[in-house]
């Protein structure tokens, strides 16, 4: 069986190092511009679906929303716990497996947090868990790359340092994945760490029936953080807005 890289990788403290560390503006501003657009009653249950750290959580709840954060990563919800309110909470969950039925008014993956799994009935059970835990007329927004923009853009080799600590970050692609391979070079290892992501080519079609599938119906879809119009070559992500 292939060896589920994210669990490991995803677990690291290298991992949020590399990705999150300087984006924290960007991440809160994203997340007020998402409020302005939905316009979410006073008080709406929110499900936060492989949340890292909380990041995303815990400014939705500071903007007075309940809000409920599932990752697999233990480390990181043990770090996430520690911001937990009375509308705030946490929870070590595999995205593929059941949780709440009927329960939320919005779910949300943010950050390519998805398309990672081994086979396509892996990710259609994710869609489905999604599905089964909002209410009736509930609304999921999705943030994944935009395939045909991150093919044109890629960089194949590139060092990054970050608190004295090198990634050595290697990228490619086949008909259907992505591939990028991070090494870690840090003093305090014995010897050098080596992570290889995976992530699969889901276009906006694929997403669509993925979606229609588990009774999600694709709303709107846009290009960036700011919510502008999605273009299949030039926009950097792809951002869908569906409704059950």
């Amino acid at each position: 069986m292939e060896n589920a890289w994210y669990k490991d990788w995803f677990n690291s403290d290298y991992y949020h190092k590399l990705y999150f560390e300087r984006d924290e503006e960007e991440a809160a501003a994203f997340i007020h511009e998402l409020i302005r657009k939905l316009q979410p009653a006073p008080g709406s249950r929110m499900l936060d679906v492989a949340c890292g750290k909380g990041r995303h959580s815990i400014t939705l709840a500071a903007a007075g929303y309940r809000v409920t954060g599932i990752d697999i990563s233990p480390d990181s919800i043990a770090e996430a716990k520690k911001a937990e309110q009375e509308n705030l909470d946490f929870f070590v969950h595999d995205m593929r497996l059941p949780f709440c039925s009927n329960y939320f008014d919005y779910a949300f993956n943010f950050f390519t947090s998805f398309g990672y799994f081994r086979t396509q009935r892996e990710h259609d059970a994710a869609i489905r868990t999604i599905a089964q835990s909002l209410k009736k007329d509930g609304c999921f927004v999705i943030d994944y790359l935009n395939v045909h923009h991150a093919e044109q853009q890629r960089v194949h080799n590139e060092k990054r340092e970050i608190e004295g600590t090198l990634y050595e970050i290697h990228r490619w692609d086949d008909d259907r994945h992505f591939y990028k391979k991070i090494t870690v070079h840090d003093s305090g290892l014995k010897q050098p760490l080596s992570y290889t992501e995976k992530v699969a080519k889901f276009s906006l079609g694929d997403f669509n029936d993925m979606l229609s599938y588990q009774g999600l119906q694709v709303q709107e879809v846009f290009g960036d953080y700011r919510f502008g119009h999605y273009d299949v070559q030039q926009s950097p992500r792809l951002v869908i807005l569906a409704k059950k």
